[in-house]
């Protein structure tokens, strides 16, 4: 039962902010997170008081809940789009996340070499903070999106596209982190074609089964009688594809995501696919969704804005220039009009859960273990990084209503 109360608290606090978050023009998103770090700040306080809400990150289930919340998020957006805008702006899209990756990544970097110690650990403690900055935390981008109504324009599907890039690319920057955590060297030239291999591959194979098999799948479903068939048909297709994704090391929640894009109007009928979306909207937004990014907000770590307050600052304001300048030159370089180029790199910003994982990771590997003396930073560093990731995923929908509302106006 603690789970059940677990979660009837973050649904009340959620739903609550989030519709305070409404009623002053700002989108739900922001008051989800700031429901999940008020209760946080409640909990660190009266930590007695709440016992089942201590440690939420460690308990496997509530893990999972917010896995599925990713998961949804990702379902839904794909089943928002449509492949051939994501054809067509694929090129665009290549340039917009390669522009907000490389930026970030020397920003991160330099940052590193600027504040850190000179350790055993220096080369790899610089190349997390560079891949911490240059992520892009696809499920908040989607949100944020959708809750501005522009998940369906020629910005959004940009953004969008180059965030699944984005994450593409980042699992080579984690390849190359987790190699020199492991070995103390970078990986070498065959793992990293493994690697690109088998992201060719994963998209080969869904690609193969998204335009061949899912139509003949959509003509067999019209002569079968069980109930809500369909939906249970892209849950099938989207759980498959994650699996496969995570087989051939791609994050989970791009398997999500291709599963819904290839799940269109024309796999099946328009009466059909309104209900498999509104199916999946009312699950992802009504509970899910809430829930996962709650848990961003549980995790806030306010020890680096003591600890460490410059290089928090530093970090926080080189995560938004970074995929801005980074991100917004590219979408300028394209084509887009410098308000537009704007909206995109404030969309590309914020960071997540995604950050979280990478930072647990990075801690469990001991990256932040130092064998001489003591250092503000490095013992701040993790902290640090949670702010960041939750300060990007606070202020961009709250920045990005603000560029598009004077862009409409």
């Amino acid at each position: 039962m603690d789970l059940f109360f677990v979660l009837l608290v973050l649904l009340v606090a959620t739903r609550s902010f989030g519709e305070a978050a409404e009623r002053v023009g700002q989108p739900a998103l922001v008051g989800e997170l700031i429901a999940g770090i008020t209760l946080g700040a409640v909990v660190a306080e009266y930590p007695v008081a709440f016992p089942s809400l201590v440690d939420l990150g460690g308990n496997e289930v509530f893990t999972s809940i917010t896995d599925l919340g990713m998961f949804f998020l990702m379902l839904f957006a794909g089943v928002e789009m449509h492949p051939r805008k994501i054809i067509q702006y694929s090129g665009g899209a290549i340039a917009v996340a390669l522009g907000g990756m490389i930026l970030p990544l020397g920003l991160g970097l330099l940052l590193g070499w600027a504040f850190l110690p000179e350790t055993n650990l220096l080369a790899a403690q610089c190349l997390f903070v560079g891949t911490a900055l240059a992520i892009t935390a696809v499920p908040a981008t989607v949100r944020i999106l959708m809750d501005l109504g522009q998940l369906e324009t020629r910005i959004g599907q940009t953004i969008v596209s180059a965030a699944v890039f984005d994450d593409i690319f980042s699992l080579i920057l984690l390849a190359w982190l987790t190699g020199m955590l492991a070995l103390g060297e970078p990986p070498d030239l065959m793992a990293m074609a493994l690697l690109l291999g088998k992201i060719a591959l994963f998209f080969a194979i869904t690609g193969i089964i998204g335009f061949y098999l899912f139509p003949w799948g959509g003509r067999l479903m019209h002569h079968l009688r069980a109930k809500e068939l369909e939906i249970s048909a892209i849950l099938v297709a989207a759980f498959a594809f994650a699996v496969l994704a995570h087989l051939l090391a791609l994050h989970f929640i791009v398997g999500a995501f291709v599963a819904g894009l290839f799940f269109g109007r024309q796999t099946i009928n328009a009466a059909s696919y309104e209900r498999v979306k509104n199916t999946v909207s009312a699950m992802t937004f009504g509970f899910l969704a809430p829930i996962f990014f709650a848990s961003i907000g549980l995790n806030l770590d306010m020890g680096a804005l003591t600890g460490a307050p410059l290089f928090a600052a530093l970090l926080i304001v080189a995560a938004f220039l970074g995929k801005i300048v980074g991100a917004g030159g590219a979408a300028r370089g394209i084509g887009f009009s410098n308000r537009e180029a704007t909206a995109i790199g404030v969309g590309m910003s914020p960071r997540g859960a995604v950050e979280l994982v990478i930072a647990g990771i990075a801690l469990k590997a001991g990256l932040f273990d130092t064998t001489g003396p003591p250092n503000i930073v490095v013992d701040n560093l993790f902290s640090a990084v949670v702010v960041m990731a939750v300060v990007t995923t606070v202020l961009s929908p709250i920045i990005l209503k603000r560029v598009f509302s004077d862009r409409d106006g």
